[in-house]
């Protein structure tokens, strides 16, 4: 990945360069070029312009004056100069060629068209000089009257090798430019791999079992920071899972074994009594139904714990206050023959977000609790309140209550208030599931005048 990044950087930059350096190289050409033209153009016409008395008066000192002007032109470095009269004929030239001198340049396209009063310029061979040259020439006017002409050439070589020096130096920049852009794309794909190569061996550590690495979710890009984010999400997440399995299967089997035991010890006396004592095996089996009865009741709270504990269910939109109403109906007839008034107190409607079944759970071992520790005589309320964007269900009984270290520890799993207290201890533990599962918060608190007040605290939908 780290050096395909790289080639591709690369390419692009290159590209980009090849696009927009090729025009350029053209464009440098022609503006070299007219840059030149429009210098000999300006020098043709200020050499047109001293040599006009001269070839006016048309004496030999006279033409001895633009000759010493012509080769100081030249020698100033500028290009090669021919002075014709209006004939055509060679009067100048900057090299001293003395053959050139009286020579007719009528057949020269540029001399026969400036001695016409136009300016010619452009680029031909010479095969005099067997070479390319650029060209300008311009009559040599004094009012209407054409006196003669002035041509100045000027090697194309040098053109080309001062736009091939440009050229040099922009292909160097271009080339300078894609080297860099591979440099930073090598940089930037390294940082890249580095994080990902990280954060591959953090998985391979995870799936050896080594649940506590972490990838490095403090450098590299905002989306790799955010990609490890959701890692070390997934690995707590994973990692607490696993430690509710652990825990479940360690709590299940220390309370299994007691009441496993306890079946196997009546199952072998009452086999021991059954023909010696065929009333006390009887008894013993009656009690080996209890402990049978007892252990079906602990391995339901347990699946049931282990269903909300590794359940994602949606939430859903409840009326907690009809649901209220329906379980304190249907706990009714019991509350009645232990002698306790059981009753609802609320608005009519109070919709939360909760999971499935999880606010009926949640009152049904509310009231089982209530039912079992409330005397005779006395009065459970049910009672639903809206407050804040939330509602809250409340379970008031009174009965004996609980202290403050026993409320701290009632929601945990297999505890029990009292040595010879009733239920399995997974009660409460399930309405604490059941309520995190929904987003909800429970808590026992003294009842003011005696007894509990279980409570659990939905969000209210909106």
């Amino acid at each position: 990945m780290k050096w395909r990044f790289t080639a591709i950087l690369m390419i692009v930059a290159l590209i980009v360069v090849l696009v927009q350096d090729i025009p350029l190289s053209a464009q440098l050409r022609v503006v070299e070029r007219d840059r030149i033209i429009t210098s000999l153009e300006r020098d043709a016409f200020i050499l047109a312009g001293r040599s006009e008395e001269s070839l006016e008066s048309a004496t030999d000192t006279d033409h001895a004056v633009i000759a010493e002007l012509a080769r100081q032109y030249r020698a100033a470095g500028g290009s090669r100069v021919v002075i014709v009269d209006s004939s055509g004929t060679a009067l100048v030239t900057s090299d001293d060629d003395s053959a050139s001198v009286g020579s007719s340049y009528l057949s020269r396209p540029e001399i026969a068209k400036a001695l016409t009063g136009q300016i010619a310029t452009g680029e031909r061979f010479s095969d005099t000089l067997d070479e390319q040259l650029l060209y300008v020439t311009v009559p040599v006017l004094s009012g209407a009257r054409i006196f003669g002409a002035v041509r100045l050439t000027y090697p194309a070589q040098v053109v080309t090798d001062t736009l091939n020096q440009r050229l040099l130096t922009l292909w160097l920049v271009a080339l300078t430019t894609v080297l860099l852009a591979g440099i930073v794309g090598l940089v930037l794909s390294t940082t890249i791999t580095r994080t990902l190569e990280k954060l591959e061996e953090t998985t391979g550590h995870l799936a050896e079992g080594r649940l506590h690495v972490r990838a490095d979710d403090r450098t590299g890009a905002p989306e790799l920071r955010s990609l490890s984010r959701s890692f070390n999400i997934m690995a707590e997440r994973l990692d607490a899972l696993l430690e509710q399995q652990r825990t479940f299967a360690s709590n299940a089997s220390h309370q299994l074994r007691t009441p496993l035991t306890a079946l196997r010890l009546r199952l072998e006396s009452a086999r021991v009594l059954i023909d010696t004592d065929p009333a006390g095996a009887a008894d013993r089996m009656l009690t080996a139904e209890a402990e049978a009865e007892r252990l079906g009741e602990i391995i339901e709270g347990l699946l049931l714990l282990s269903r909300t504990e590794s359940s994602s269910a949606p939430l859903e939109t409840v009326d907690l206050a009809a649901i209220a109403r329906a379980r304190v109906d249907h706990w009714l007839p019991l509350a009645q023959e232990s002698g306790v008034a059981l009753e609802f107190r609320g608005p009519p409607s109070a919709s939360i977000s909760a999971v499935a079944t999880a606010a009926d759970q949640i009152i049904d071992n509310y009231l089982d609790n209530a039912l079992t520790h409330s005397p005779s005589g006395s009065t459970i309320v049910v009672q639903t309140q809206e407050s804040d964007g939330s509602v809250a269900l409340h379970v008031l009984d009174q009965g004996p209550g609980m202290p403050p270290e026993e409320r701290a520890q009632a929601f945990e799993r297999f505890w029990r208030g009292r040595p010879d207290g009733a239920g399995n201890g997974l009660g409460l533990a399930i309405v604490a599931q059941l309520a995190s599962a929904s987003g909800a918060t429970v808590h026992l608190d003294d009842r003011p005048g005696g007894g509990l007040d279980a409570s659990v605290r939905f969000n209210a939908s909106s």
